[in-house]
C-alpha cells in the first residue's frame, strides 16, 4: 500500500506515529512537509523568544524516520492531486503514486483584507521562519501591535513581549478571548495583562494601515482614532487549508474545512483529512488534541480496525497566558436552557471563577477560570464524566480557609473510561493497567501510555490516580526523596540533627546509596543550612548547591546574574540608593524595584559579582539572599510613622523582622508583610508570615501565598506584644523548616498538614509536643550564627576563584554584547547576536 501524507505538522507527525506503533505490513509512506523543518511543538511556539531552539520544539525523535521506513520530504509543497490516476504533483515537478493519501494540511493565518496589511515589517505569527522574521524585526523596533485578542494573539503578544517591545493587542471584539471567557472573566483577564505591560484595545475594528508619525505603521480604526507602533503581527484567528479539497470536487464543510465522515475519510473514501483542515459534522477543531484524535483513527482505520470513529471532541482547554491561568470548560458561557451560575470574583488578587449548572443543579455544564486554575481537573472530569455536584457546588470554586477543605473529586470517583490525558487519549483505566503492569513512577507512566507528556497538564491528576491504584493493590506509596535516600525530607532533616550529620558523604554512608543527584544534592545542603547555618560554600558544601546558590545570585536565562541587596523593610537611606545607583551604572547594569520593596540588578557577569559585592557590602549592604530558598522580603507599609491611619511602627518591626530571619534556610523561600494597620497596604495576608497591627497590639497570619496558588493567610494569634510575637515566628518558621517536603511552599504545608489550623495551634500556642522550647533555642542558634554570604564570599581567596567566566583566565567574556531594554542596557543572548548591534 502507498500513502502519502500531505503536511508534517504536529496532527501530521503524530499520524506517522500512530501508524509506526500498528505496524502497517507491506506500508510504502510518504511525507511532504512544506516548511523546511520537521515537525515542531506550535503549542509551545512563544517559548522560541524565551531561548528555545528549533530543536528544542522538534517533536521527532532521533531516528524516527530511520527505524519506521517513512519517506520525509521536505520543502515539497503538494500543488494538484488527480484523483483517477491516484496521484499527487508537488511543486518541483514530481508526480508520486498513492492507493491512500492523507490530507494534514492544518491552517493559515487569517489577515483581514485592508489597506497595508503586507507592509514591510508586518507578520503573521504561525512558523519557526515567521518568528524568525520576528526577532529580527524586533531588533530594530521599540513597539509592536498584535491583531487580535485570542489564544493565538496574546501568545503572540507575550513574544512581543519577550522581544522587549512596547506591546498592544488589538482585538476587534468587546473583550479578549472571547470564544474562551465571558464578560466577566474578559474583565478580569484585561486586568491582569494589561499589569503585565501590555496595553489592550477591544471593540477597534481597523480600516487602514499607513506610515506612521512617531513610528513605522500607523494603524487607523473606524471611530478616527489611531495607534503607532514600529511592527504588526496578525493573530485575528486561522482558517482551514482546504484549497486541495475544493480544486478536487472533495466536499468541504459549510464553515470550510475538508469534510470528513466518523473514520476521518472524505467524499472519496480514498482521501482522508485530519487536524485543523478538516471539518467534522461542520465543526472545526482548533486545538491539538482532537487533531491527535483524529490522526489515531485515521491510523487505525488505515490498518484494517473498522471499528474506529472519531466521535467529537470536548473543547475545554487550560492554558497559561503570559503567566496567567486561563481556563474554559464545556458551556462556558451558559447558553443551555435553564442552566443558572455561580461566581467568584478577587478584585484584588484578580481572580474570576465561574461555574455553569444543570437547572436541577446535579450536573456542571461548564466553567470559566481566570488568574487560577486549581480546579480546572476535578471540574473537567465532573463535566466529561457527569459525575454528581455536591449539595453545595459553589464551594468547587470559593477559596479554603479556616482549616476547611474544598470538595474535591477523588481519583476512586472516576469510572475507568474517564479521559485523563485529552492530548494522548489516555482513560483511567489505562493509567491502572499501567500500574498493574509494574509502572510506578510518573517517568514510568508517561513512557507506557504517553499520559502528560505533550501539556503536562494532566500530570497533577495522573499521580493521585497511580498512588490510588497503587495503594489499592496494597503497593507501597513511597514518599522517598529520591532513588539514592529511601527517606522524606522531613525524616531526612531528623536524621541529620539527631545524628550531628554534617556532611554529604557521612549522610550518603550512613543512610543512603549511589553518589546522589540534583534531587538530594540542594535538598541536604538546605538542611544543613538551616541545622549548622554553615557557610554554603564551604569545602564540599559548595557542589551541593543548586546554581543559584553556588553563585550566590539568580542565573538569567541570558547567562549573567542578578544582584539583590538586602534592604529590610524597604528602608534605604539616600546614601544607600546613590550608592546602588552608582554599581550600576558603572557595570552596566538593569535595574528595577521589585513588588518586595528592593532594587533587583540585572546582568553582571559571573568575573564581575564579587566586584559589584564588595562595592555594595563597603556602601553598608549585604547578600539579600533572592537567590536562595530563604527568607526573600519583609514588605512594611510606612505606618504610624508616616501615615495619619497607622496605629503602630510597621517599618521599624519590619525592619527588625528581616534582621532576625535573613540567614534561615527553608525548603522554599518565604515572604514577610508587615501592615501598620487593618488597611492592609502591605498586602499581609497574601504572604507566608504576615502581620498587622490593631490597637490591641500584633495579629500574626500564617500560611498565605500570592504565587501561582493564591492562598490567604490565617490568623495564628491576635493582640500580641513584640516579644511573644517574635518567639511564634521562631516557632512557626522552625517547625515548617523540619516538617515540609522538598520545595514545599508554607501553603501548600499547611494544606497538606493533617488536623489543619487547629493542630498547628495546639503544637505552637499549647505546646503540645513539647518542642516549643527547642524550636526557639534552634532559630536563636541560626540568629547567631548569620553571615553576609557575599561578604564570607569575596573574603576567601578560594572561593573567589569560584567567579571566573573560564576556570584558568580572569578575562570576561567577549561574546556577551548590550542591548536597549527601555532605555537602559541588558546583555544579548547568544542567539541574539547577529542580529543586534553594540548598544
Amino acid at each position: 500500500m502507498k500513502i502519502i501524507v500531505i503536511g508534517h505538522g504536529m496532527v501530521g507527525h503524530k499520524f506517522l506515529e500512530e501508524l509506526h506503533q500498528l505496524g502497517l505490513a507491506g506500508a510504502e509512506v510518504t511525507v511532504l512537509g512544506e516548511e523546511s523543518r520537521a515537525a515542531y511543538d506550535r503549542v509551545h511556539l512563544s517559548e522560541f523568544f524565551a531561548g528555545k531552539s528549533a530543536e528544542d520544539l522538534s517533536l521527532v525523535a532521533p531516528g524516527f524516520f530511520a527505524a519506521s521506513g517513512f519517506t520525509l520530504r521536505l520543502g515539497s509543497r503538494a500543488v494538484a492531486i488527480d484523483r483517477r490516476a491516484r496521484t499527487v504533483s508537488t511543486a518541483d515537478g514530481q508526480t508520486l503514486a498513492y492507493d491512500k493519501l492523507v490530507l494534514a494540511t492544518g491552517s493559515y493565518p487569517f489577515v483581514p483584507l485592508l489597506k497595508g496589511n503586507d507592509r514591510p515589517h508586518s507578520f503573521v505569527y504561525r512558523t519557526l521562519d515567521d518568528l524568525e522574521a520576528m526577532r529580527a524585526s524586533g531588533a530594530v523596533s521599540r513597539s509592536g501591535i498584535v491583531v487580535g485578542g485570542g489564544l493565538l494573539g496574546l501568545e503572540c503578544a507575550k513574544a512581543l513581549r519577550d522581544l522587549g517591545l512596547q506591546t498592544h493587542v488589538v482585538e476587534y471584539a468587546p473583550r479578549l478571548m472571547a470564544a474562551q471567557v465571558d464578560d466577566d472573566g474578559g474583565r478580569v483577564l484585561r486586568g491582569k495583562i494589561e499589569a503585565l505591560g501590555v496595553k489592550v484595545h477591544t471593540e477597534r475594528n481597523t480600516v487602514d494601515i499607513r506610515d506612521g508619525a512617531t513610528a513605522r505603521h500607523r494603524m487607523v480604526f473606524s471611530d478616527g482614532t489611531h495607534l503607532e507602533a514600529d511592527m504588526i503581527v496578525f493573530s485575528a484567528g486561522i482558517r482551514p487549508r482546504d484549497e486541495l479539497a475544493r480544486e478536487n470536487a472533495l466536499a468541504v464543510g459549510a464553515r470550510g474545512g475538508i469534510a470528513i465522515d466518523d473514520q476521518c475519510r472524505t467524499s472519496d473514501h480514498d482521501i482522508y483529512a485530519i487536524g485543523e483542515c478538516a471539518a467534522w459534522k461542520d465543526q472545526l477543531f482548533g486545538l491539538v488534541a482532537p487533531g491527535y484524535d483524529m490522526a489515531r483513527i485515521a491510523a487505525r482505520h488505515l490498518a484494517g480496525d473498522a471499528s474506529a470513529a472519531f466521535a467529537g471532541a470536548d473543547m475545554s482547554t487550560k492554558l497559561k497566558l503570559m503567566g496567567v491561568d486561563v481556563a474554559s470548560i464545556g458551556d462556558a458561557h451558559g447558553r443551555t436552557a435553564g442552566c443558572r451560575s455561580f461566581r467568584y470574583v478577587d478584585e484584588c488578587k484578580q481572580i474570576y471563577k465561574k461555574i455553569v449548572v444543570s437547572a436541577d443543579g446535579k450536573q456542571l455544564l461548564g466553567a470559566v477560570l481566570v488568574g487560577n486554575a486549581d480546579e480546572y481537573g476535578t471540574l473537567l472530569q465532573m463535566a466529561l464524566n457527569g459525575i454528581a455536584l455536591p449539595a453545595d457546588p459553589e464551594f468547587l470554586i470559593l477559596p479554603a480557609g479556616d482549616g476547611k477543605a474544598k470538595p474535591g473529586l477523588g481519583p476512586d470517583a472516576l469510572p475507568d473510561s474517564a479521559q485523563i490525558c485529552s492530548c494522548n487519549n489516555v482513560s483511567k483505566g489505562q493509567i491502572a493497567a499501567a500500574v498493574a503492569d509494574g509502572a510506578t513512577t510518573i517517568g514510568q507512566i508517561k513512557a507506557c501510555t504517553k499520559a502528560g507528556v505533550t501539556c503536562g497538564g494532566c500530570v497533577p491528576l495522573v499521580t493521585q490516580i497511580m498512588k490510588a491504584e497503587m495503594a489499592r493493590r496494597g503497593m507501597t506509596v513511597n514518599n522517598h526523596l529520591c532513588e539514592h535516600f529511601p527517606y522524606s525530607r522531613q525524616e531526612l532533616f531528623h536524621l541529620i540533627r539527631v545524628g550531628n550529620i554534617r556532611s554529604f558523604a557521612d549522610l550518603l554512608e550512613k543512610h543512603g546509596k549511589g553518589l546522589g543527584c540534583d534531587i538530594c544534592k540542594p535538598t541536604a545542603a538546605s538542611i544543613f543550612a538551616s541545622c549548622w547555618n554553615d557557610f554554603v560554600l564551604q569545602g564540599e558544601l559548595a557542589s551541593l548547591q543548586d546554581s543559584n546558590d553556588y553563585f550566590l545570585g539568580n542565573i538569567q536565562k541570558n547567562g549573567t546574574y542578578s544582584v539583590v541587596p538586602r534592604m529590610p523593610g524597604g528602608e534605604v537611606t539616600p546614601d544607600g540608593l546613590i550608592a546602588v545607583g552608582q554599581v550600576a551604572k558603572k557595570y552596566g547594569l538593569y535595574t528595577k524595584v521589585t513588588g518586595g520593596q528592593r532594587v533587583d540588578l540585572f546582568g553582571a557577569r559571573v568575573e564581575q559579582l564579587p566586584l559589584i559585592w564588595e562595592e555594595l557590602i563597603a556602601a553598608g549592604f549585604e547578600s539579600g539572599h533572592a537567590y536562595g530558598k530563604s527568607l526573600r522580603t519583609v514588605k512594611s507599609c510606612v505606618g504610624s510613622t508616616w501615615c495619619r491611619y497607622g496605629v503602630d511602627d510597621s517599618v521599624g518591626l519590619a525592619v527588625e523582622l528581616e534582621h532576625r530571619y535573613k540567614g534561615l534556610r527553608a525548603p522554599h523561600k518565604i515572604k514577610f508583610g508587615v501592615s501598620g494597620c487593618t488597611r492592609e497596604c502591605a498586602e499581609a495576608q497574601g504572604k507566608d508570615i504576615g502581620v498587622i497591627a490593631t490597637e490591641r497590639g500584633w495579629n500574626l497570619y500564617v500560611c498565605g501565598n500570592g504565587g501561582m496558588k493564591p492562598r490567604h493567610a490565617e490568623l495564628l494569634a491576635a493582640d500580641l506584644d513584640k516579644a511573644t510575637l517574635i518567639r511564634l515566628i521562631d516557632r512557626f518558621l522552625m517547625f515548617y523548616v523540619r516538617t515540609a517536603d522538598r520545595l514545599q511552599r508554607t501553603s501548600t504545608w499547611r494544606e497538606s498538614l493533617e488536623g489543619g489550623l487547629d493542630y498547628l495551634k495546639s503544637v505552637l500556642l499549647d505546646d503540645t509536643l513539647g518542642l516549643c522550647d527547642e524550636l526557639e533555642g534552634q532559630m536563636q542558634y541560626v540568629v547567631d550564627t548569620y553571615q553576609c554570604e557575599w561578604k564570607t564570599a569575596v573574603s576567601d581567596p578560594d572561593v573567589r576563584k569560584r567567579f571566573r567566566t573560564f576556570i584558568n583566565d580572569e578575562q570576561a567574556d567577549a561574546g556577551i554584547v548590550f542591548v536597549s531594554e527601555r532605555g537602559q542596557k541588558r546583555p544579548a543572548r547568544a542567539d541574539e547576536c547577529d542580529s543586534v548591534s553594540l548598544a
